[in-house]
């Protein structure tokens, strides 16, 4: 048995485990599942999906944005905790992928609810007004820290900021873990882990879960 992967925030056992207990699931969600295996698209790891699953059922959100649709798997997994009348405004840099997620949105009978905008997150934010329950980040991980201001500038008070991939394979804790090509990355998520563990107005948490989570709630 494997015991520790430096690659890995969680011993791949536990990992195993956790993964073993989660229940299949059906219909547009598997079929995306399995594209994104197939085709090498990333998506949330299965145990951060059951994660912001779960945060969404506490939250019941009626206003959601999220930055890094990729093909429309966590905004379709959202979908089902949205209050009545609830929507979900998703970014989308890449064109091709924008019209992927928007067809996946369709054939869930969710286009009335979920919103795909294309263009880049770092500039479409500061555009956006209006209050937001929850902003997940799962877009470029070196935009995080330049996106964070306007972040809490929407969020409503008790809002939540869930931001994924925040521990990058390990990269952010141990400087033996970085690959010299991922510097970059790795020095903007330390920032924004700093920023918003320091931000008067933010309660934060940082996560083993997957390949890192933080929330930070609104005071």
């Amino acid at each position: 048995m494997v015991e520790y992967d430096k690659d890995a925030i969680v011993y791949p056992y536990i990992t195993s485990y956790i993964r073993g207990e989660i229940p299949e699931r059906h219909g547009i969600l598997k079929e995306l599942e399995e594209y994104a295996e197939a085709n090498s698209v990333p998506i949330v790891q299965p145990e951060t999906a059951k994660f912001l699953e779960t945060m969404m059922c506490i939250k019941r959100p009626a206003r959601i944005l999220e930055v890094g649709c990729a093909i429309g798997y966590s905004a379709i997994l959202m979908s089902q905790y949205l209050a009545d009348g609830g929507s979900i405004t998703t970014l989308e840099w890449d064109a091709q992928t924008a019209e992927i997620a928007r067809a996946n949105i369709e054939k869930a009978g969710l286009s009335d609810k979920i919103k795909v905008v294309l263009g880049d997150a770092k500039d479409i934010i500061p555009t956006l007004t209006g209050e937001y329950d929850v902003i997940f980040l799962d877009g470029p991980k070196a935009h995080y820290i330049y996106m964070l201001n306007d972040c809490i500038r929407l969020l409503k008070k008790g809002g939540m900021l869930i931001s994924d991939n925040i521990l990058y394979k390990g990269m952010i804790a141990d400087d033996e873990h970085v690959i010299r090509r991922k510097i970059t990355i790795v020095k903007r998520l330390r920032r924004f882990i700093s920023a918003q563990m320091q931000r008067d107005e933010l309660e934060t948490v940082i996560l083993p879960l997957g390949d890192g989570v933080t929330v930070a709630v609104k005071k």
